[in-house]
């Protein structure tokens, strides 16, 4: 028997997945988490073929629940779905050992063939994000500045870029606002801006916002 985790902070989000892919796999026995913590649970309770996760999960984000799982459990196969578009997340998520990477607007066949093809033990790379890893990898484009941040340093960068506030990217991602700002202040180093204004336009520029 399958057995799928999904790993959603919206509960909605959750009964929608399970449905999509219950049509698929109607044998398959699901189990559900709301954060990266209760996922990690789940996953030293059960054995799971896969875990579909997304990627803003709140405190502990995605990404770094996706690093932990590989630490641990490294043959685990995570599919991310994600509502940010690939330019945003997906490589990140791919160097992280995510085992593909899907939008939250796909259709259900799309959804269902990713991760038949991840349970197949293949990766689902999509025709633009294949373009993008094989351009990085093969030294094609420079990388922008913002590529050198960390993946925490990457998601503070993103909400002040929505214009967010310390006090507001501290509530979301169950940060102190002490811990917030010396994000900021690390963001502002390695970008060479000295203003949340030039942040703001970086993130515009780059098309780094939503």
């Amino acid at each position: 028997m399958i057995k799928i985790l999904i790993v959603d902070d919206h509960a909605v989000v959750r009964q929608g997945v399970r449905q999509i892919l219950a049509a698929t796999f109607p044998k398959a026995e699901f189990g559900e988490a709301a954060t990266a913590a209760e996922a990690m649970m789940a996953i030293r309770k059960h054995a799971w073929n896969i875990v579909v996760m997304d990627v803003g999960l709140p405190g502990r984000g995605g990404l770094d629940a996706l690093k932990d799982i590989k630490a641990e459990f490294p043959k685990l196969p995570v599919l991310i779905q994600s509502m940010y578009g690939e330019d945003q997340y997906a490589i990140r998520a791919i160097r992280a050992g995510a085992s593909g990477y899907v939008t939250k607007d796909v259709s259900a066949d799309v959804l269902a063939g990713a991760v038949q093809k991840v349970l197949n033990g293949g990766k689902y790379i999509s025709p633009s994000l294949g373009e993008a890893l094989a351009s990085e990898a093969a030294g094609e484009q420079g990388k922008p500045r913002h590529e050198e941040l960390s993946d925490r340093e990457y998601q503070v960068l993103r909400l002040i870029g929505n214009g967010k506030s310390v006090k507001e990217i501290g509530l979301q991602l169950s940060l102190s606002v002490k811990t917030v700002s010396t994000y900021r202040a690390r963001i502002l180093e390695k970008l060479n801006v000295g203003t949340t204004t030039e942040l703001i336009h970086y993130a515009l520029v780059n098309h780094i916002v939503e």
